[in-house]
């Protein structure tokens, strides 16, 4: 259950389906030539930072210990001699003016460090791609730039004074409470066709009706290639163009919050990938090198991909703290999902035991990060951490009001396939980790990283007699029974996009991390409608109810007859279902006999507190001692 389930990041590199970077090869060998020293204007930030109305950028490279850099762009027709940048005294950043500019105009733009070595700026928020650019159409970014083929290679920057403005609609968006998050987690690729913002914005009412408060993207800051999950990030402030523009995420957002949904934002700062001109700065060919200021030069736990931050530096403090400012302020998103949370750490592992185990230095890296979010904004904001470390580690960042996810997609899987030996799935209960309160704990029973309930229903389902879980309408009733279960567990939820429709399409189709078939047809679909229907109704009950977040319950999940029971003031609430393929006895203490409401349809008399109906297979009811709100 604890068993950590990160197969993505070995595999990222494999199953892209996408072209990747070249590898960026070795840090040249500088050339020393004279350069000025002088202090940074105030005015000056890592990155562009523009004056006089748009007609004047500073820009600005942190590059320690590098002697030369050189601004090439539009601007000077891509002249290595007319724009060499200023060194600070301590050598750490270089630093230049560039006047006359025309702000409504795009600029493309690089840096040339040492005379040799060509990169993108770390900071933009926008960037040219020579090679994946071209498979990006005039319906998702309209009017895109073109590379300037001829003049440079690699990947270029832009800058731009008076970019397009977005007014935002909705500012009296309300955060749901920690303990009401129902999420949805999505990957934009592969929910509509369009694989744009704008077409995902098309199914926002779809949205609306199944009820979830919280929308989870995966990566949307540039990333390697175009086809991806999103873990091999590149850019940090730019929006990765394959889903739309800057304003169309603007947009999205606000529509989002214009529904009531808040929107969080999945970050990758445990690694980060060769195209990233912070792993090019200082990199030998095959790894960064000893002096790179964000890097370690091996990877310090068994778990990393691309290049690993250190995250006891200096240098990677304060770039990971600008890159959450930058979103949080930029986008009004409303939480961050952190990717491999546990890898923030310098001791080094090689195996998942020793990498889980108590880390006081990671403990205070966290610290450090959530009280500087908070700082920014104070209000509500959601940290979620994928963590999967030692219980006592993540209690202390519980309390420290941050969010865990929590993976219960084992256990459940093998109850709605109907094999009952390891199908405990109490791990969803906070009271489980030792957590004092639920709502530090996401439990969900698919993500994306998890396969698909129903796939292994349809192919490892159990059977007797005539009861066949491999049977579509048979596994979709058992989908509906575990979203039963999960949504009366305390606490925040996660639901992976079109698991309220039982997709049955294996992970590992196209690839792990490949395009995957999107299926909007199954809504049209009777089983499948229902199945939503279940999931929103089970749904509403958890938001309009508070004794779903009640921190009085019992519970039996061992065997095939399974229940939950809350209870909150003069109300119980007690989720029964038969897990097993054959009929089953129920035996369960309803603390009261008279009239039980189940939520579901039809309402039980007891004659005492006991009940003892016999389930068919598949069975549940969700009963209530005074009815719930609908």
């Amino acid at each position: 259950m604890k068993k950590i389930i990160y197969l993505h990041v070995f595999l990222i590199c494999l199953a892209l389906g996408c072209k990747k970077s070249e590898n960026p090869g070795p840090t040249p060998e500088p050339v020393v030539p004279t350069v000025s020293s002088t202090e940074l204007p105030a005015e000056a930030k890592e990155g562009v930072v523009f004056t006089n109305n748009g007609t004047t950028a500073i820009v600005t490279l942190y590059a320690p210990g590098k002697n030369s850099v050189a601004l090439l762009g539009d601007f000077n027709n891509w002249s290595a001699t007319t724009s060499k940048m200023t060194k600070t005294p301590d050598g750490s950043y270089f630093w230049i003016k560039i006047d006359n500019l025309n702000a409504a105009a795009e600029y493309a733009y690089q840096f040339l460090v040492d005379d040799q070595l060509r990169i993108a700026d770390p900071y933009c928020e926008k960037i040219l791609d020579p090679v994946n650019d071209a498979y990006i159409d005039q319906a998702t970014y309209p009017n895109l730039k073109t590379y300037p083929t001829g003049k440079t290679t690699g990947i270029v920057s832009v800058m731009q004074a008076s970019q397009p403005t977005y007014t935002w609609k909705n500012s009296s968006f309300v955060r749901p409470a920690k303990n009401n998050l129902v999420i949805y987690e999505l990957l934009i690729r592969d929910f509509t066709a369009g694989h744009t913002y704008n077409s995902a914005l098309q199914k926002l009412d779809y949205l609306v009706g199944l009820g979830v408060n919280a929308i989870e993207l995966m990566p949307v800051n540039e990333f390697e290639g175009n086809l991806s999950w999103g873990y091999n990030p590149s850019f940090y402030f730019a929006p990765d163009k394959y889903y739309g523009t800057k304003n169309d995420l603007k947009k999205f957002i606000d529509e989002c919050h214009g529904k009531g949904i808040a929107v969080i934002l999945d970050m990758v700062l445990n690694h980060s990938f060769s195209q990233s001109p912070m792993v090019q700065l200082y990199f030998d060919g095959s790894k960064p090198t000893a002096n790179n200021p964000w890097f370690n030069v091996e990877a310090k736990h068994p778990y990393n991909v691309g290049y690993d931050f250190n995250h006891e530096s200096g240098a990677t403090k304060a770039f990971s703290k600008n890159v959450m400012k930058f979103w949080m302020q930029e986008y009004k998103i409303d939480g961050f999902r952190f990717d491999l949370s546990k890898g923030f750490t310098q001791r080094q592992s090689n195996d998942e035991a020793s990498f889980s185990t108590y880390d006081a230095s990671r403990v205070n890296i966290w610290k450090d990060y959530n009280n500087y979010i908070k700082s920014i904004d104070p209000h509500n904001f959601y940290v979620i951490l994928e963590h999967f470390a030692d219980v006592t580690e993540e209690k202390i960042l519980a309390d420290e009001g941050m969010m865990l996810w929590n993976n219960i997609n084992h256990n459940m899987n093998e109850a709605t396939m109907g094999w009952l030996g390891n199908s405990n799935f109490q791990w969803g209960f906070y009271t489980d980790h030792g957590f004092t309160r639920p709502e530090n704990l996401i439990t969900y029973m698919e993500s994306h990283d998890e396969e698909r309930l129903n796939y292994k229903n349809l192919t490892y389902g159990n059977a007797a007699g005539s009861y066949n879980v491999k049977v579509l309408n048979t596994a979709l009733k058992r989908q509906q029974m575990a979203a039963a279960f999960m949504l009366a567990i305390p606490g925040p939820k996660m639901v992976w996009q079109f698991g309220e429709l039982g997709y049955e399409v294996n992970i590992d189709y196209n690839g792990r991390t490949g395009e995957k078939p999107i299926r909007w047809n199954y809504f049209d679909e009777v089983d499948r409608k229902e199945l939503y229907n279940i999931y929103a109704k089970l749904i509403r009950l958890k938001k309009a109810n508070g004794i779903f977040n009640s921190t009085n319950f019992s519970y039996n999940l061992t065997g095939g007859v399974k229940y939950i029971k809350l209870t909150e003031g003069s109300n119980t609430v007690v989720v029964v279902g038969n897990f097993d393929v054959v009929a089953q006895t129920a035996n369960i203490d309803f603390g009261s006999g008279g009239t039980w409401y189940d939520a579901m349809g039809g309402n039980i008399s007891l004659s005492s507190n006991h009940y003892g109906q016999n389930l068919l297979p598949g069975e549940y009811h969700v009963y209530s001692k005074t009815a719930l709100v609908p």
